[in-house]
C-alpha cells in the first residue's frame, strides 16, 4: 500500500437536508453553481485535488497545509459574500475540518487516520468556520 503525508480538507453544507426539503431542485442547482463558480476554482488555485464528492460534502487533498487553509478561508469568505444577498433560509454555510496526516492511496481515493481526523474536525467546526488539528496549527 502506498502512503503519503497530506493536508486533508473535509467540508459539508450545514443544514443541507433542510434546504433539500424546502426546494430540492433549487438547492441542487445552487450547490452545483457554487461548486462551479467558487469552490472548484478556489481549490484549483490552491493546488487542491478533489478526492470525493458526497452529496453536500467534499474531501480534498493538498500537498501543503498553507494551501488547504488558504483555500478554506477563501471559500468561507466567498460564501459569506454570496450569502449576504440571500434570504436566511436559502443560505449555504460550510463547516470545514483540516488535518495533516498520513493517507493510504487507493487509486484516486485516499483513506486512513488522516482522513478520519479531518472528517471529525469538520463536524466540530462552527457553520461558516473551520476547525484545524494541532498538526495544521
Amino acid at each position: 500500500m502506498e502512503r503519503r503525508l497530506a493536508a486533508i480538507l473535509a467540508a459539508d453544507v450545514v443544514g443541507y437536508s433542510r434546504l433539500i426539503r424546502t426546494d430540492e431542485e433549487g438547492t441542487i442547482a445552487a450547490f452545483k453553481a457554487l461548486r462551479a463558480d467558487l469552490i472548484d476554482p478556489t481549490l484549483r488555485e490552491h493546488q487542491g485535488r478533489t478526492v470525493k464528492l458526497m452529496g453536500d460534502g467534499i474531501l480534498v487533498e493538498f500537498a501543503s497545509v498553507v494551501g488547504a487553509v488558504s483555500a478554506a478561508a477563501a471559500i468561507q469568505t466567498g460564501l459569506a459574500e454570496r450569502n449576504a444577498v440571500l434570504p436566511h433560509d436559502r443560505r449555504m454555510a460550510f463547516r470545514v475540518g483540516i488535518n495533516l496526516g498520513d493517507v493510504v492511496i487507493d487509486g484516486d481515493d485516499i483513506h486512513g487516520d488522516g482522513v478520519n481526523v479531518a472528517a471529525r474536525l469538520e463536524s466540530l467546526a462552527a457553520p461558516g468556520g473551520m476547525c484545524i488539528s494541532d498538526a495544521v496549527h
